[in-house]
């Protein structure tokens, strides 16, 4: 794609801005109206109208162009985006996997670019689990696992009221409201009365999750999972998050043993997403 954009912007630009114009950019929705969010350096500013018109234009089912304002900023997980070019509605019906997630990107949090992720952890769950995703968004994580899962039941808890909205919506479409039970307020509210244990918890919050720890290792089971994201300094990737981990497990008369950890995605030229998977057991 970034090769097509470049190659529709070369007769109307000028060489030396050419190599400026970003190698990504994410597209949310589907074949007959997506939304495309991109990176545009200021240096480019006085030609970002016609860099949106090119991406249109060689992506014929996007129909609005936003430009990344900000970073993810906030409980919310959101980012400002300002409208380039297209419509100003910008709610999109995104497919993955077979499953529909109906968002708007300007008021949720949602990355295309994690489904691969969405893929391990889906696969990571067994027939029969009771698993708690906390800081859920518009439902990726749950009724993925929910679809795959017939035996299973998901308690997904998520502060941003828009993106709950979305989830229940999207629990419908995905009919799945037999397995999946989205919930809307503060995980630290919410989840101590819940009232049951988990088998597996997922923490797909990579800013800030550990901060949680001390409300997740109590409502595991024995032998329980727990999936932490976590940013990470390039130097030692994993040693801050272990740390976290195992120190609430022993807070609560536990013990951590970590069967995986990994590096997901970078974040910056220095920062890591990486993903700790430990099981937590009594001591």
């Amino acid at each position: 794609m970034s090769h097509d954009l470049r190659a529709e912007l070369m007769e109307i630009l000028p060489e030396e801005k050419i190599p400026l114009i970003t190698r990504s950019f994410d597209i949310y929705g589907s074949k007959r109206k997506a939304v495309a969010i991109i990176e545009i350096p200021k240096e480019l500013g006085d030609v970002e109208g016609a860099i949106a018109q090119a991406l249109m234009k060689i992506n014929k089912n996007v129909k609005s162009v936003l430009v990344k304002e900000s970073g993810r900023e906030g409980a919310f997980r959101t980012r400002e985006l300002r409208l380039v070019a297209g419509a100003p509605d910008t709610e999109v019906l995104h497919r993955e996997a077979g499953c529909l997630f109906r968002l708007d990107p300007k008021t949720v949090y949602f990355s295309p670019r994690e489904s691969s992720e969405r893929d391990r952890l889906t696969a990571a769950v067994n027939e029969g689990e009771e698993v708690l995703v906390m800081f859920s968004g518009v439902c990726p994580l749950p009724i993925r696992i929910a679809k795959k899962h017939k035996r299973i039941r998901v308690t997904a808890v998520e502060l941003n009221p828009e993106a709950h909205n979305y989830a229940i919506e999207n629990i419908h479409l995905n009919r799945v409201g037999d397995r999946v039970l989205a919930l809307q307020g503060d995980v630290r509210e919410i989840c101590p009365k819940l009232g049951r244990l988990y088998d597996r918890i997922a923490m797909p919050l990579p800013k800030g999750a550990f901060r949680f720890l001390d409300v997740a290792v109590p409502l595991l089971k024995d032998e329980g999972f727990l999936h932490m994201y976590h940013w990470a300094d390039e130097n030692d990737l994993f040693s801050e998050a272990k740390g976290h981990i195992r120190g609430a497990a022993e807070a609560g008369g536990k013990v951590a043993e970590f069967v995986n950890w990994v590096r997901v995605s970078q974040y910056s030229p220095r920062t890591w997403k990486v993903r700790i998977d430990a099981r937590i057991s009594p001591l």
